[in-house]
């Protein structure tokens, strides 16, 4: 079962994703579907075809977007979280072989097209909750253990800016 909780960047990105399919995307599917309907046999015309399919699925994202915002608790950073790996942070980690990683770790909304995000639910993110720089960690993966150093942990773009 996936983790409720999102960073405020993530559920500001979800809100946005749902005002554009609701108010911009929608309406202009809608008109071409009306457009292409007015042509005539519907059985026949691809464009009613097609149109119609991407409104079902822009319907189903928008079910899918009011119902997960409901359900999702917006984590803010906090002072407190400095020094240790929590949910938002940003971990660089390091093997014995010299290779490195970095990546955020964030809700299971927010992972999808991005390659530096990882979920708070993954076996990485679960076992360096609460590790400081320096601290050894044991990953269990379906491929067998792996054992990294913490390097870094940053909460850089919660902090408010040096003018």
């Amino acid at each position: 079962m996936a983790t409720n909780i999102i960073t405020r960047a993530g559920h500001n990105a979800l809100k946005a994703e749902l005002d554009h399919l609701w108010h911009t995307y929608r309406p202009e599917i809608t008109q071409k579907v009306t457009w292409a309907a007015s042509l005539g046999d519907r059985s026949e015309n691809a464009d009613y075809q097609y149109n119609k399919k991407l409104l079902r699925e822009i319907d189903r994202r928008i079910r899918y977007l009011r119902k997960r915002l409901e359900d999702i608790r917006v984590v803010d950073y906090s002072p407190e979280q400095e020094g240790k790996v929590f949910f938002g942070a940003w971990v660089e980690i390091e093997n014995e072989s010299g290779e490195s990683k970095r990546f955020r770790i964030v809700g299971y909304d927010e992972i999808y097209g991005r390659n530096d995000y990882i979920s708070i639910d993954s076996p990485m993110a679960r076992a360096l909750l609460k590790k400081e720089e320096g601290d050894e960690v044991v990953v269990h993966t379906p491929t067998g253990e792996a054992t990294w150093y913490v390097a870094s942990i940053s909460y850089k773009e919660h902090m408010p800016s040096q003018s």
